[in-house]
């Protein structure tokens, strides 16, 4: 067990990138996109963040469904693609991504150790609800907490505030887990024993907040809270 981990009561998890595979979305179109497919995923994910955070600094908040179609729409006038079922296509999957091969096991294992377990995403309910229940993992979590309640997105201070708020858990007894970096710092800024899941290998940001520690992918989490 992790020394900073061990008060843990509740695992908090981002959603996207962290519990479920967002390039799995272009992943199962890849056929109607053709070879501009990986470049497409890429840069819809990095205009879909980029998007949050200037909407951030210009107060003008929209559902992460919008921000996710505008940032699609982007990305396919980059690359030349101007066919609608295609559009369509990537936002239906959006609903039901794929999780990380690793998650329910480790989800599992956390449940029967008597860890609780919510998530808290920049998703909108709309978009959240279905995907969690498609994926047949709705029942490991107690909550599924949405920016939408706040109004902001994340790393703002009162996203991670609706934690206290919904689950009643101080922030000295949540393992917050996020595979974005900048997220992982703010949630450690904010007070969070915070890890992050870097599973692209990536080098860290240098942000505010010092996460506790940095693992591959979810299957090392039960080691670090000492779960079997």
């Amino acid at each position: 067990m992790t020394a900073a981990l061990a008060g843990t009561e509740l695992c908090v998890f981002d959603a996207y990138g962290t519990l479920f595979d967002f390039n799995s979305a272009v992943a199962r179109h890849r056929a109607a996109i053709g070879p501009k497919a990986d470049a497409l995923a890429d840069l819809w994910r990095a205009k879909q963040i980029q998007y949050t955070w200037l909407r951030n600094s210009m107060g003008a908040y929209a559902e992460f469904w919008q921000v996710t179609g505008e940032a699609l729409d982007h990305c396919l006038a980059v690359h030349g693609i101007a066919d609608a079922g295609v559009r369509d296509k990537l936002m239906g999957a959006y609903l039901a991504l794929d999780p990380f091969p690793e998650v329910p096991a480790m989800l599992d294992s956390l449940q029967r150790a008597g860890k609780r377990l919510a998530i808290l995403s920049n998703g909108n309910p709309g978009m959240l609800d279905p995907m969690v229940k498609a994926s047949g993992l709705a029942d490991r979590f107690e909550a599924v907490l949405s920016v939408d309640d706040t109004l902001v997105f994340k790393p703002d201070p009162r996203v991670y505030r609706l934690v206290k708020q919904r689950c009643g858990v101080t922030p000295d007894k949540v393992c917050f887990l996020s595979s974005n970096c900048w997220d992982a710092h703010g949630a450690a800024h904010f007070g969070f024993a915070t890890v992050w899941v870097n599973r692209a290998r990536a080098p860290d940001d240098g942000l505010p907040g010092k996460t506790v520690t940095e693992i591959n992918d979810l299957s090392q989490l039960p080691s670090l809270l000492g779960v079997p």
